[in-house]
């Protein structure tokens, strides 16, 4: 559709799509997108529209007034922000866009994990993957294409993805991200061994308390709290799976003794390891 809206050129145009029940269950799903030129003057200020927002801006400057803090897009950069909060942008000399609004089932995850790493306006060393998958979207519409909403959820999940996994430059020195894929990485091989904070810490070459608060904000756990999360996953798989005796368990997932194990399994189930070798279900 052709917008019709004050300070966007007549050229622009706008696609609106309604998603099943199923993409509100389970997958992600854009709800409007366009490519718009804005003319010189144009300003938007909501105070909420239901979804997040996703901008490219290819030409031009767009300021970004949000969470009273004011930001400037330039030409190669995203603007990300959610819109169910009050918002505002504009250009003074005019600018040119992609866009799509989206939702869904983690649409609201992966917007705090990205805008806590990366900010509301942010650029990528190369940008082109990403810019496909945007141009792709609006493509469907525009060329009226069937649409397949798992392929839609795809490329919002793309795009998410690539914004998850990239490390600012600047950043490379402090990037958490990578420490705590890198200690989940040595935790999953080493879990049956001694692992100490301190040992992990050392290997990612940080302090034990900054470690301990990134690798939580990251994960959502504490290094500990991982560690033995991971033991006693490797314990249940190896009460349901194997006919070994539980003391045996207990040292090839990493406890101390048998007695710490059982009082460990219990108390974060609720059940000893024979009882629960012996129910039917997980």
């Amino acid at each position: 559709m052709k917008s019709c809206e004050e300070l966007v050129a007549s050229s622009s145009e706008y696609y609106i799509y309604s998603p099943s029940m199923t993409a509100h269950d389970m997958f992600l799903y854009p709800l409007q997108c366009g490519h718009f030129v804005y003319l010189p003057g144009y300003h938007l200020t909501r105070e909420s529209f239901d979804s997040i927002l996703l901008v490219y801006v290819e030409k031009g400057n767009l300021t970004l007034n949000y969470n009273e803090q004011v930001s400037e897009a330039h030409a190669g950069d995203f603007v990300f922000i959610d819109c169910y909060k009050l918002h505002e942008y504009y250009t003074e000399e005019g600018c040119q866009c992609l866009w799509c609004h989206f939702d869904g089932i983690t649409a609201g995850s992966f917007y705090q994990n990205i805008v806590a790493r990366l900010g509301n306006v942010f650029s990528l060393s190369d940008s082109y993957k990403v810019v496909t998958k945007i141009q792709l979207i609006i493509d469907i519409f525009e060329k009226g294409r069937t649409v397949r909403e798992p392929l839609l959820s795809k490329y919002l999940n793309d795009i998410l993805t690539a914004f998850l996994l990239y490390t600012p430059a600047t950043d490379k020195a402090k990037d958490y991200t990578g420490i705590a894929e890198n200690t989940i990485t040595y935790i999953n091989e080493h879990f049956a061994e001694d692992i100490s904070i301190d040992m992990l810490a050392e290997r990612v070459g940080i302090s034990p308390f900054h470690f301990i608060r990134s690798f939580k904000k990251e994960t959502g756990f504490t290094p500990h709290e991982y560690i033995i999360n991971t033991r006693m996953n490797s314990a249940r798989y190896l009460l349901k799976n194997t006919k070994l005796p539980i003391k045996d368990i207990c040292f090839r997932t990493g406890f101390s003794g048998e007695s710490v194990f059982c009082s460990a399994f219990k108390k974060k189930h609720n059940i000893t390891p024979s009882e629960y070798r012996c129910t039917d279900t997980e």
